[in-house]
């Protein structure tokens, strides 16, 4: 199963858990219609796209609304303290989650403990409390942009509010920020940095880096990070490595902004109609 988790910011909308079904403006999910613009929605409609691709079942879902309240993340963390043992989890990605240190190690202990421990992801919030709470190490591959990566280079910040001036101004220097995050123990095996240029890295090394094709009309859409959490998710699902779900994915990314010949009025869900073409480029390349 690809368990895809995180909270959508949607008042009132209750914990619901289930296989993903794909729909004309986003996906549906218990029998609730979710629209898709950026955040968990996006990241969930890229992880299914991808699976049907590679003819594999549609990704597993578990939301709840949350505007910034906590309660529906504090439903998710619950839902899975109670029934992750019972899961038959190959692939977890963790996204948005109002952060609670306490009852997310209290997961990671809990996937610890498994016989069968599931790859662990993380992207926004995600990362955030993972890196707080000590348990950064744990998770297979984080996916931060250059802010998130600030936070993780900053052995002192245990909330990214508290991240030092001067570890701010690194961000011209990407594999310094990346040096020290690893240096103190606060990332993931494998690093996909999010930036104008995209760093590949693993346990420490920078091994790849992507920056063509640079389209600026793609720097103020939205959610274009998401989609690259739920393909690299989906393509690990589908028996690709990290560093290889990691490369495929910031080249389709790249090429599907580029397919959608992008303006300033472009959203996200016209670059994920791309998608599936962009893979199909990819993969010949790759071959």
């Amino acid at each position: 199963m690809l368990l895809l988790v995180g909270a959508i910011p949607i008042r009132n909308l209750p914990l619901s858990m289930g296989r993903i079904v794909p729909a004309e403006q986003g996906f549906m999910l218990d029998g609730q219609v979710l629209g898709v613009d950026r955040g968990t929605a996006a990241m969930i409609r890229v992880a299914c796209t991808i699976c049907q691709e590679y003819g594999l079942e549609n990704p597993t879902g578990l939301v709840a609304g949350d505007i910034g309240t906590k309660d529906g993340s504090m439903k998710i963390y619950d839902y899975l303290l109670d029934n992750v043992s019972e899961m038959e989890v190959s692939v977890l990605t963790f996204h948005y989650i109002m952060p609670d240190i306490k009852k997310n190690h209290a997961v990671v202990e809990k996937i610890r403990s498994l016989k069968k421990r599931p790859i662990l992801i993380a992207d926004a919030g995600s990362i955030y409390v993972a890196k707080a709470g000590g348990d950064a190490t744990d998770y297979d591959v984080f996916t931060p942009d250059l802010g998130e990566t600030a936070f993780l280079a900053d052995e002192k910040a245990d909330h990214p509010m508290y991240t030092r001036g001067f570890i701010f101004h690194l961000e011209e220097d990407v594999p310094e920020l990346i040096r020290r995050a690893y240096a103190s123990k606060n990332a993931a095996r494998t690093l996909f940095v999010k930036g104008q240029v995209d760093y590949i890295c693993q346990d420490g090394q920078i091994v790849e880096k992507i920056s063509q094709p640079n389209i600026e009309a793609l720097e103020p859409v939205g959610g274009t990070g998401d989609t690259i959490t739920g393909m690299i998710s989906a393509l690990i699902y589908a028996g690709k490595s990290p560093l290889e779900a990691c490369w495929i994915a910031g080249k389709v990314n790249r090429r599907a902004g580029e397919l959608s010949q992008p303006t300033p009025a472009t959203q996200i869900k016209d670059i994920m109609r791309c998608i599936p073409a962009a893979l199909k480029e990819v993969l010949k390349e790759e071959g």
